[in-house]
């Protein structure tokens, strides 16, 4: 497996990202596997490995590079506020930017495949992915949220609105007892989804809580993490080979 760390250059700064891609029998298809609020971490870094050992180009990006250049963050009040105030600089417009940006730094690498990619988020980024669907119809073949916040949003650029562009296929996982997606939201997104005639599947899980995807972490629901595994790779099988 390799793994490597590159700065992309967007139009708003400089964004470290993580790559993760077989060594052997490459080119692969290109993933955009986007960082859920607690940053990257050694969990999500074995997480975008993961994905890579299965065959794929993962590209893992700190997304709050806006605020600064990377650095972890801990459990504390003060690093917490820091967090929130760097999320707030990701939206679904400006992530479209980092999203091309990383496909055109893939595009000069021979390790990655061309052609249909797929993108991934997690909590935060869960609409984000969408996002990046909606803006590159022609690219992202197959987007999944998970645990995916903020999905219904009151903006003209919220997840659920425009999705008439999408050509992608798209999973869900969402999570009950959700602050940051509540269950009345379902219907709105899914009613989105049918109307745009876009393929999906959404799993409303019942017996786990946001975050419950990335290990190690006190969310962690391994059933549900598991269940995400298969979804992704069944949806990636589809759509990206």
């Amino acid at each position: 497996m390799i793994e490597k760390e590159v700065t992309i250059s967007t139009a708003e700064g400089e964004m470290p990202t993580w790559i993760y891609h077989p060594t052997h029998d490459g080119p692969s298809p290109v993933v955009l596997y986007l960082m859920d609020a607690p940053s990257i971490r050694p969990a999500l870094k074995e997480m975008a490995n993961r994905l890579a050992s299965a065959g794929y180009y993962a590209m893992l990006p700190y997304l709050f590079y806006r605020g600064g250049p990377f650095r972890e963050f801990g459990q504390s009040d003060e690093d917490m506020h820091a967090r929130r105030e760097l999320m707030d600089q990701i939206n679904p417009t400006n992530i479209v930017g980092d999203c091309q940006a990383m496909l055109d730094h893939a595009a000069a690498d021979p390790a990655a495949a061309d052609g249909k990619v797929g993108a991934v988020g997690f909590c935060m980024s869960g609409g984000l992915a969408i996002s990046a669907a909606r803006a590159m119809p022609e690219r992202v073949a197959a987007a999944a949220s998970i645990h995916g916040a903020w999905m219904v949003r009151d903006t003209d650029d919220s997840p659920h609105v425009g999705l008439d562009a999408v050509q992608a296929e798209m999973y869900l996982g969402w999570a009950d007892n959700d602050q940051t997606a509540p269950p009345e939201q379902v219907p709105i997104m899914e009613k989105a989804l049918t109307d745009a005639g876009v393929t999906y599947t959404l799993d409303f899980i019942t017996d786990a809580v946001h975050g419950y995807a990335p290990p190690g972490g006190e969310r962690y629901d391994r059933d549900a993490s598991e269940l995400h595994w298969e979804r992704v790779h069944s949806l990636f099988r589809r759509n990206l080979w």
